[in-house]
């Protein structure tokens, strides 16, 4: 939908409020109680889910024009779909964080565009990734592993690095390890697009699985750029990638980014372009391995930890559901769906398989973040926030790096690239002690 098609659900805000906090009952500290970061930083409600919709319809209405102080609400904000779970609490018509899309799509088609974002969209169009990189580098990670080249087999299962992991170096140990550990539970990979052939794994049967990697072949998945608002590179790259999949016969993929999970599970689905193939995040899929005896931490890890839930692997991956009806009115004002429309309301992302694992490591002693799940506090790495204002993003982590030390944990373990590096960028300016480790990292450790 456009924002203009929309205008009767930007109507509807009530200016409750509901979208700034953790509902009352899921407060567990006062001292965290905000789930959006951005009317947190900047205290005006504009920055609010509920000010953008205000401020969205104004704009429809031509009360308001552009300005740098309009362009600054808007693009403060991670999307991080915190607003729209909390609203849906207490109304389940406005969806905020759809029309925050659409405002966004508005703005970019408007020509109303951030300098630091258009970087990245040139960066894509160039060079199929948002890391202003060279697509010839994005295999790279991959240097020196045991694994074939798909361009000259098949597989079954294709394992989707993504392009902050593929180009971020300081980040390589983590999805090296990824690769690691499917080898150690008998998968047989392989990598698409290497320069060098390498000697191959050829273990089938022992596996039951065959795995590839794609390299430099790989592409971008679309979703950075959708959330800053161009829409049409999702569409782009969606069919890219679904034509793609299909080609290379690949029956499944496997992401360890977060943000590709959701871009592939739900954005394609929600664009018309739902994939052929299985999508799962490597939490999922390890969790499967530990339960078939495949992988089994054995080695004790002393050491105090909590987990930071990803946006884009909780609340935001919460299944698409496509729904068509009519909506109408009981009484003259009770809104009903005919037929029901199921609520999406974050509470179906992937949520226990991660605290499934690292409980599952010995020596491991495992303490909650106050906000979690659907009500997670934000990386601050999300929505373009980190390319355009990395100071906000910078604020944003700080704020989880201070709850993850009120709980008293050691070590914040994640499972997005985005969301350690941001939490790394944190501690390395700021005087806080804690550990960042991605999940797999840490399984790897007791393997």
């Amino acid at each position: 939908m456009s924002l203009k098609e929309s205008e009767k659900d930007l109507n509807r805000c009530i200016r409750c409020s509901y979208c700034k906090w953790v509902p009352e009952l899921k407060i567990e500290n006062l001292n965290f109680v905000s789930v959006c970061p951005s009317i947190s930083r900047y205290n005006f409600h504009g920055y609010s889910g509920g000010g953008k919709v205000i401020a969205a319809l104004a704009l429809l209405k031509g009360r308001i024009d552009y300005s740098d102080e309009f362009l600054d609400m808007i693009y403060r904000c991670h999307v991080c779909g915190a607003c729209d779970v909390s609203c849906k609490v207490n109304m389940d018509t406005i969806e905020p964080l759809q029309r925050l899309h659409e405002l966004r799509a508005k703005c970019v088609e408007d020509g109303q565009l951030l300098p630091a974002h258009m970087l990245v969209i040139e960066s894509l169009k160039k060079e199929d990734n948002t890391m202003l990189a060279k697509k010839a580098d994005r295999g790279n990670w991959a240097e020196g592993l045991d694994v074939k080249d798909l361009n000259d087999e098949k597989a079954e299962v294709l394992f989707h690095a993504g392009c902050r992991y593929s180009f971020d170096e300081e980040l390589w140990p983590a999805v090296r390890s990824t690769v690691g550990l499917l080898q150690k539970a008998g998968i047989d990979l392989g990598i698409m697009g290497k320069e060098e052939k390498v000697s191959a794994v050829r273990s089938p049967q022992k596996a039951g699985i065959d795995l590839g990697i794609m390299g430099k072949e790989e592409t971008c998945c679309g979703g950075r750029a959708y959330e800053m608002g161009y829409q049409g590179e999702l569409t782009k790259y969606a069919e890219h990638n679904v034509e793609r999949w299909k080609a290379t016969g690949v029956k499944t993929v496997i992401t360890a980014c977060a943000d590709c999970y959701h871009t592939f599970k739900i954005l394609y689905n929600k664009i018309g372009q739902k994939p052929e193939v299985e999508i799962i995040h490597i939490t999922e899929y390890l969790g499967r391995l530990i339960k078939k005896g495949k992988l089994r931490p054995a080695k004790a890890i002393p050491m105090t930890v909590t987990y930071h839930d990803p946006c884009h692997l909780g609340r935001l991956a919460d299944p698409w559901i496509s729904w068509e009806g009519e909506e109408k009115k009981v009484l003259g004002q009770l809104i009903v769906h005919d037929p029901p429309r199921e609520i999406r309301r974050g509470a179906k992302g992937v949520y226990d398989l991660p605290r499934d694992i690292i409980r599952s490591i010995p020596g491991v002693r495992f303490n909650e973040m106050y906000r979690i799940r659907e009500y997670g506090w934000c990386c601050g790495a999300a929505g373009g926030v980190k390319q355009a204002f990395p100071d906000f993003a910078l604020w944003t982590g700080e704020e989880r790096i201070k709850e993850a030390e009120d709980v008293g944990a050691e070590a914040i373990i994640t499972a997005c690239p985005w969301c350690k590096r941001n939490f790394k960028d944190v501690l390395e300016n700021t005087d806080h002690k804690m550990e960042v480790y991605d999940i797999v990292e840490l399984l790897e450790k007791t393997i």
